[in-house]
């Protein structure tokens, strides 16, 4: 399972789990290698391991420097894989539901491994995946907004229906382009909520994937308890 700790991955991983064509048996999460924080998201490894305690499953950290090309991102993927493989999984699950383009890559580069991409939310709507998830009880905090989309208000927020509410027009439900992160601390299969405390919310910006400017980001910070 490629888990990010956010509320996409925890749904696929729920369908996963009550799909009988599949076992589960691995989760991996790429991690920027010197802030020990979960790529994207800015999660903080202890919560990620937090996460992978509750679910009795093992964890790989696949850690990156904090901008890899194309070409170490694959090597550096590819070498966390292998030792998965020869445990015999042959399938990498994803959280994706509408990235067509993100879809191929991912399958492309499987494929040339001779593994296969499973995507368990694939072309759902985003409102229903958020509703769904809400209704089995996960509970998630958003941890990152990207300012292109919502302001630093939204970061640090419940996810909710009353978040659901107050996004503004054009903002995908799921965050599926980039508006927004979460945290997932409670879930059907964690065995109790993880404890954690919100700290400061703080903005960082990295260059543009096309080099034009800068592109910014709100974090809410959070520490386990």
């Amino acid at each position: 399972m490629n888990w990010s700790g956010g509320k996409d991955s925890a749904l696929a991983l729920y369908h996963a789990l009550h799909d009988p064509r599949y076992e589960v048996r691995h989760l991996l999460t790429s991690v920027n290698a010197h802030y020990q924080r979960v790529s994207m998201h800015g999660v903080r490894v202890a919560l990620l391991e937090a996460q992978a305690r509750q679910l009795s499953l093992p964890l790989t950290k696949l850690e990156l420097p904090a901008a890899p090309d194309m070409a170490e991102y694959e090597h550096l993927m590819r070498a966390a894989l292998a030792p998965l493989q020869a445990q015999g999984m042959h399938h990498a699950l994803f959280g994706d539901i509408f990235l067509a383009d993100l879809r191929a890559y991912r399958e492309q580069q499987l494929a040339r491994i001779g593994m296969q991409a499973v995507f368990p939310l694939w072309q759902r709507t985003s409102p229903d995946i958020l509703r769904e998830f809400l209704a089995l009880g996960f509970r998630a905090v958003v941890v990152c907004v990207k300012e292109q989309y919502l302001d630093a208000s939204f970061c640090g927020r419940l996810l909710d229906e009353e978040f659901l509410r107050d996004l503004p027009a054009g903002v995908d439900p799921c965050g599926e382009n980039g508006e927004y992160h979460s945290f997932v601390f409670e879930a059907p299969y964690f065995r109790q909520p993880i404890a954690f405390e919100r700290g400061e919310v703080v903005r960082r910006t990295y260059p543009a994937p096309d080099g034009a400017g800068e592109v910014g980001f709100w974090y809410c910070d959070l520490e386990a308890v």
